[in-house]
């Protein structure tokens, strides 16, 4: 049997009385009011309970459709079924454009009265669905989900926290795996774009001929193959926010496009004649220096100042240390619940092998290596026989090498080689760029260094 709550407003007290036994008989909680003041201020105390809300179209203190976003207001949540003793078609298109779920004139049958209402409870029931399961989404996105307290990340959670709420563009700067994508969810969800849409988008994963078109769109006949309109991603996001991972891999032409995307709003269409405007916030990262790429003319230099206005340094594993022991708990328990595994601990020896690992993959590498820890793991603690082999031998602590007093100038250079490729995300090319050296010299250099 049904059950929820529906609200009727309608002056007739008779018909009212009516249709609220009817409904009660069906198993519905039926609420009453006689106007539409009295209807609002019911409506404004119960809108969590009410699902359907049945209004008269002419009450004596208000006319239904103009009182339809007042509801609307009171209880997003919930249907609107109008009654009318008398129905027009143009009051019945009306009240479908503005949101009613139907349009029902009084008198017609009970069943049908009965069948509709049963389809709004179903439709408001999905709504508050969808919209907890929005809330859920967007809690795990939040800046009080991100795990850990060391100094790094606490410093970089303020800057972020700081530019969430100004719509201000932001530039987040760290090595891949590093959770930059993470830092661009919590900033929306802190901003005034909450609730809109977040589209992320990573610019290395598109062959570089299509970025173009899948960012900005097209017309139809623009190209051999453009049979119909595209909308592209930056419209996709229009009124939220939009993320450019990876934005050092956009063509200097994209890159170009994008400048005026930031200082005007608008964009013009491949094939399209007429600037098509958004409202769109942009958060970019990058795991290169993109300053000195600007320098060096490998990135344009008045984007690179638009896209500064606020940037904020993610910092790497290896930089936030000490939250490698409560991310591995974290990541234990989730992939034990996940996979059925009866795993509850790490053995401490397995957690000190962790703590002192190289994490040139960083919490995704972290990730990693849990997950297929607890797949390979029997018993209910993880044990160093369940990591991979690079972490069977000792590896001295990267925060102090063993050999931190030596200055010779090869144990120097090999300090610096690990150091650069930590900070590159374990990125060989752009490693040696960064060190002026060729890949094939570096590989070399890693060979002979046991790197």
């Amino acid at each position: 049997m049904p059950d929820g709550t529906l609200l009727i407003i309608d002056d007739e007290a008779p018909l009212r009385q009516a249709i609220a036994r009817m409904l009660e008989l069906e198993g519905y909680t039926v609420r009453q009011a006689p106007d539409a003041r009295r209807g609002l201020e019911d409506l404004a105390q119960h809108a969590d309970e009410v699902l359907v809300v049945l209004s008269d179209v002419k009450l004596p203190d208000g006319y239904g459709l103009d009182l339809l976003p007042r509801y609307r207001a009171k209880a997003p949540l919930a249907e609107i079924i109008l009654l009318t003793a008398y129905g027009t078609i143009p009051d019945s298109v009306r009240a479908m454009k503005e949101g009613a779920f139907d349009y029902l004139t009084k008198g017609d049958s009970d069943d049908q009265l009965v069948v509709v209402v049963d389809r709004a409870v179903e439709k408001a029931r999905l709504r508050r669905r969808v919209a907890e399961l929005e809330q859920q989404v967007g809690a795990q996105h939040t800046f009080e989900s991100m795990i850990g307290s060391s100094v790094a990340l606490v410093e970089a959670q303020r800057l972020a926290r700081r530019a969430a709420p100004t719509g201000s563009t932001v530039l987040l700067e760290g090595p891949t795996g590093a959770g930059k994508e993470l830092f661009a969810q919590a900033i929306h969800q802190a901003s005034p774009q909450c609730g809109k849409p977040f589209v992320a988008v990573n610019c290395s994963a598109f062959p570089k001929d299509l970025l173009e078109s899948e960012l900005f769109g097209y017309k139809k006949g623009a190209f051999t193959g453009a049979l119909a309109d595209k909308k592209g991603l930056l419209e996709a996001a229009n009124g939220g926010t939009l993320f450019l991972d990876e934005i050092g891999e956009l063509e200097l032409s994209v890159q170009a496009k994008f400048l005026r995307v930031l200082e005007t709003q608008q964009f013009t269409k491949l094939g399209d004649t007429r600037p098509t405007t958004v409202d769109v916030r942009l958060v970019a990262a990058t795991n290169r220096n993109l300053q000195q790429e600007a320098a060096a003319g490998q990135f344009r230099t008045d984007l690179y100042y638009r896209l500064a206005v606020f940037t904020v340094p993610v910092p790497g594993l290896n930089e936030r240390r000490a939250d490698v022991p409560i991310l591995a708990d974290y990541f234990l328990k989730f992939f034990a619940a996940k996979l059925g595994s009866p795993l509850r601990s790490l053995e401490p020896e397995a957690l000190e092998q962790l703590r002192r690992h190289d994490w040139r993959g960083n919490v995704r590498e972290l990730r990693n290596v849990l997950e297929r820890a607890v797949i390979l793991a029997d018993g209910d603690r993880l044990t160093t026989d369940d990591l991979p082999a690079e972490f069977h031998h000792f590896q001295p602590d990267p925060a102090t090498p063993a050999d931190a007093n030596d200055r010779t100038l090869r144990t120097m250079e090999k300090q610096q080689i690990a150091r650069v490729l930590t900070e590159t995300g374990g990125n060989k090319m752009e490693a040696a760029r960064q060190l002026g050296i060729g890949t094939k010299t570096l590989y070399r250099k890693l060979q002979e260094y046991g790197l």
